[in-house]
C-alpha cells in the first residue's frame, strides 16, 4: 500500500499502532495519504467496518470513499466515511434512546432554529434571534448546557440568553428535534455519561483517521479523545497552517493537546507539495513565515520555477475587475505564458476575493465580456427561507414522517398553533413512538390537547392529505402552475413574506424567488426541464414530451445537491471566497482586494487608527495571514495579486493601501507589474484584424463569378 508515496507519505502511511499527527502542507497529498492508510490497516487485518474516516464536508466525504473504493476495492464500502455531523447522527439513531431521543428525531436547519428562538425569548427580531442563535451554537461547541451557560454568565445579555436557550432545549425536547450543534455535543454527552454507550464505541472502532483536524473545535476533539479510548489507536491530519475558520469555533488548541494528552504521539510532516510552481511557494512560505509554529515546516515543489506571482494595481474596483478579466483573456490567448499554456479552459481559472459582496462587479466584468462563470460560496437559490418553507411543504406530502417538515409547514405561515400545543404533540408522538403528523389522527390526542386547538391541527392534517391527493392528480406544467399558485394564495404567503420584513423591496425579491420556483416545478412537470431523476413513465403528451405529476417532481427536490455537484464540472471561470476555495485548485488564480482593511479584514477602527493590539487582534491577524497563504496555494502555475488604490464605502470613494501581505510574500525585483490592458488593446487589435480579414475574404468570395 506504499506504492508512489515519498519517504514521508510512506511512515505516515504504515504507523498504525498509536497516536499519529501529520501535518499536511497545502498540496502534499493528505488525501492520498488516508485512503492508503485505510488500505494498509485493512491489509494488517483491521475489519473495514471498525475504520472510521471522518472529513468535514459532504463533498470531501464523497471524493475519499471514491478514492478509496479506487484503491481498496469492494472493501472501501464497509468504511465509515463521514463528516463528524453525519458520524454523530449515526450514534444519536442507535443510542439517543437514554437521552430521550426516538431513533427517528428531527435536525432542524437554521432556519428552523431561528424560529424556535423568536418563540422562545418572545421576540419577532429576527436579529436579536440570530445573535442568541450564534451565542447559543458558541456555548454548545463550548460543551455548555443551558444552565452551565447561566453560571458562567458575565453581564445580562448572557444570563437572558441563558434564559433563551433553557426555553429552546425544552422545545427541541418537546419536538424530538436536535440542531446542528447537538450533532456534536450529544454524542459526546453519550460517551461521557454512559460508559456502556461508550465500550460500545470504542470497541466498534479499531482506528480513527481526522481530516482537516485544524478544522475541529474543542467539543469535537473531546469527542474524538472519548471514542479513541486509552488505546488512542487514531490519525489526525491537518495543517495549523490552513486554519481559517476560527470564527466559528475552531481552535489550533486541539493541535497543542495532542502532544500533551499523548506523549507517545508520532508528528510526520509532509512538506513536498505536488500542485504549485516554486514561484508560488516560496511567496506562500514568505507570508506565512511571520506567524507563530506549532510544528514549523517549509513547502516546497520539484515543479520547476514557473511563472513569477504578479502584483497588479488598480485605481478602483470596477477598474480591478477589468483588470482581472483581461488577465484572463490574455493567458487564454496564450502569449507571454510559458508555464501553464496548456491550460486555457474557462474551467482553468478562478478568481478570489475576501468578502461575498466583492464578487458583483466582477460578475458584471465577465459578463460585459462574455466569459461563463459560476459563484461558488454564496448563498444557494435553494438556502433562501422562502424556499425552504415551500419545499417544507412538499417535503411532507411526499414523507408524512418527515418531522422538521411538519414543523415547517405548521408554523409557515402562522394558523393559530403555538409552541405549547406543538410540545404537548411532540411528548405524545414520542411517547406512542409516533411522526408528529401520525399522531395528529390517534384517537387518544384528545387526551392532550384541547378541543378548541385540537379543530385545528386535525384540520392542518387534512389540509395536507388533501394537497398530497391533488399533488398526485396534477399533470404537466400548466395544471402544475395553476395548482401552485391556487395554494399560495390559499395559505396567504405572500402577505406572510410582506409581514416578515422590514422593506417591501426585501419582501417583493423573496416573492421573486417564489415565482422563479413555481416555474421551475411546473416546468418539470411539463418535461421541459430534467429533474434529475432519472424516472421514466409512459404519460407522454401529443408530441412525445414526458410529462409528470407535481408529486413525482417534489420527489426529486432531494437530489438537487446531486445537481449542484453536476454544475462544479461546468467549463466556467469560478469566483469564490477565499473561506469556500479551501481544499480546491486551479492553474491560474487570480486573487482580488489585497489591501490593508479587507485582507486582512478590519483590524483598524473606522478612522484608520491601529487598534489597540492585543491578544484578539493578534490571532485575528494570524488567521487572516493564513487565508492569506490558503489563497496562495489554491493556484497551480499562475497566480495573480490584485489591490485597488481607492475602494467604495458607502456613497464615498475611499483612498487604500496594498496589504502588509503583499510585502511578506517577497517577490523579488524581477517581479514586473502587469498592465493587462496593453495585453488587452493588442488583442482587441488582433482580433478586430482577424475580423476584417475575414469579412474581405467573405466579400471576394461572393463577388467571385
Amino acid at each position: 500500500m506504499s506504492h508512489g508515496l515519498n519517504l514521508a507519505q510512506q511512515e505516515a502511511v504504515n504507523y498504525m499502532h498509536g497516536p499519529c499527527l501529520v501535518l499536511a502542507g497545502a498540496g502534499s497529498g493528505k488525501t492520498r495519504v488516508i485512503t492508503h492508510k485505510i488500505g494498509r490497516l485493512i491489509q494488517a487485518g483491521l475489519e473495514p467496518k471498525r475504520i472510521a474516516a471522518i472529513t468535514f464536508t459532504n463533498k470531501a466525504a464523497a471524493e475519499m470513499r471514491e478514492r478509496a473504493k479506487d484503491l481498496i476495492g469492494r472493501d472501501a464500502r464497509k468504511v465509515i466515511v463521514c463528516t463528524f455531523h453525519a458520524l454523530g447522527v449515526r450514534m444519536m439513531r442507535e443510542d439517543g434512546a437514554v437521552l430521550g431521543l426516538k431513533p427517528a428525531f428531527s435536525i432542524l436547519d437554521s432556519d428552523d432554529v431561528t424560529k424556535i428562538l423568536k418563540d422562545a425569548g418572545g421576540t419577532t427580531d429576527i436579529a436579536t434571534a440570530r445573535i442568541w442563535q450564534w451565542t447559543i451554537s458558541k456555548w454548545k461547541n463550548m460543551g455548555l448546557d443551558a444552565q452551565q451557560a447561566a453560571a458562567a454568565a458575565v453581564d445580562d445579555n448572557e444570563r437572558i440568553t441563558a434564559e433563551v436557550m433553557r426555553h429552546y432545549e425544552e422545545r427541541l425536547q418537546a419536538y424530538q428535534s436536535v440542531d446542528f450543534d447537538d450533532l456534536i455535543g450529544m454524542p459526546l454527552r453519550l460517551l461521557h455519561d454512559f460508559p456502556e454507550v461508550r465500550a460500545k464505541w470504542q470497541a466498534a472502532l479499531g482506528h480513527i483517521l481526522v481530516d482537516e483536524y485544524q478544522d475541529t473545535n474543542a467539543t469535537q476533539y473531546e469527542v474524538l479523545k472519548a471514542l479513541a479510548g486509552d488505546r488512542a489507536r487514531f490519525t489526525a491530519v491537518g495543517d495549523d497552517d490552513q486554519s481559517i475558520y476560527g470564527w466559528r469555533g475552531a481552535t489550533l488548541d486541539n493541535l497543542k493537546k495532542l502532544p500533551i494528552d499523548y506523549p507517545t504521539l508520532k508528528v510526520i510532516k509532509l512538506e513536498q507539495n505536488y500542485r504549485s510552481t516554486s514561484a508560488i511557494l516560496r511567496a506562500a512560505n514568505n507570508v506565512i513565515g511571520p506567524n507563530p509554529k506549532l510544528f514549523p515546516k517549509t513547502l516546497f515543489s520539484e515543479l520547476g520555477e514557473g511563472e513569477p506571482v504578479r502584483v497588479v494595481d488598480a485605481d478602483t474596483e470596477l477598474h480591478e475587475a477589468e483588470r482581472a478579466v483581461a488577465r484572463i483573456v490574455s493567458l487564454r490567448a496564450g502569449d507571454a505564458v510559458t508555464q501553464g499554456a496548456q491550460h486555457k479552459e474557462f474551467r482553468d481559472f478562478a478568481i478570489l476575493y475576501r468578502a461575498n459582496h466583492q464578487a458583483r462587479i466582477l460578475e458584471q466584468a465577465l459578463r460585459r465580456a462574455q466569459i461563463p462563470y459560476k459563484v461558488s460560496g454564496g448563498q444557494s437559490f435553494f438556502d433562501r427561507a422562502e424556499i425552504k418553507d415551500l419545499c417544507g411543504w412538499f417535503r411532507l406530502w411526499v414523507n408524512n414522517d418527515d418531522d422538521p417538515a411538519f414543523l415547517r409547514a405548521i408554523t409557515t405561515p402562522k394558523r393559530g398553533i403555538g409552541h405549547t400545543t406543538l410540545a404537548s404533540l411532540g411528548t405524545f408522538a414520542s411517547q406512542y413512538k409516533l411522526s408528529l403528523f401520525a399522531a395528529l389522527f390517534s384517537p387518544s390526542l384528545p387526551s392532550v390537547i384541547p378541543k378548541r386547538t385540537l379543530d385545528g391541527v386535525h384540520e392542518f392534517g387534512r389540509y395536507i392529505n388533501d394537497l398530497e391527493y391533488r399533488a398526485r392528480r396534477t399533470m404537466g406544467a400548466e395544471a402544475s402552475r395553476t395548482f401552485m399558485l391556487d395554494w399560495l394564495k390559499e395559505i396567504d404567503y405572500e402577505r406572510h413574506l410582506y409581514d416578515g420584513e422590514e422593506s417591501e423591496a426585501a419582501a417583493a425579491t423573496r416573492w421573486n424567488n417564489v415565482m422563479d420556483f413555481v416555474d421551475w416545478m411546473s416546468q418539470r412537470a411539463g418535461g421541459s426541464l430534467d429533474d434529475a431523476s432519472g424516472a421514466n413513465d409512459n404519460n407522454n403528451d401529443d408530441n412525445g414530451i414526458e410529462r409528470k405529476s407535481l408529486l413525482e417532481v417534489a420527489q426529486t427536490i432531494s437530489l438537487l445537491s446531486t445537481i449542484s455537484e453536476r454544475e462544479q464540472d461546468q467549463n466556467v471561470v469560478t469566483l469564490s471566497t477565499l473561506h469556500a476555495s479551501k481544499g480546491l485548485e486551479w492553474p491560474h488564480v487570480v486573487l482580488i482586494g489585497v489591501t490593508e482593511g479587507m485582507l486582512p479584514f478590519k483590524l483598524d477602527d473606522d478612522n484608520g487608527r491601529q487598534k489597540v493590539v492585543s491578544d484578539e487582534t493578534t490571532q485575528r491577524l494570524q488567521e487572516e495571514r493564513r487565508l492569506m497563504y490558503v489563497g496562495i496555494t489554491r493556484a497551480q502555475r499562475t497566480l495573480a495579486v490584485s489591490w485597488t488604490k481607492k475602494r467604495k464605502q458607502g456613497r464615498d470613494m475611499v483612498p487604500c493601501l496594498p496589504s502588509r501581505f503583499i510585502a511578506e510574500m517577497g517577490l523579488d525585483k524581477t517581479t514586473t507589474k502587469e498592465d493587462p490592458r496593453e495585453k488587452l488593446k493588442a488583442l482587441r487589435a488582433e482580433f478586430a484584424r482577424k475580423a476584417q480579414d475575414s469579412a474581405a475574404a467573405k466579400a471576394a468570395a461572393a463577388a467571385a463569378p
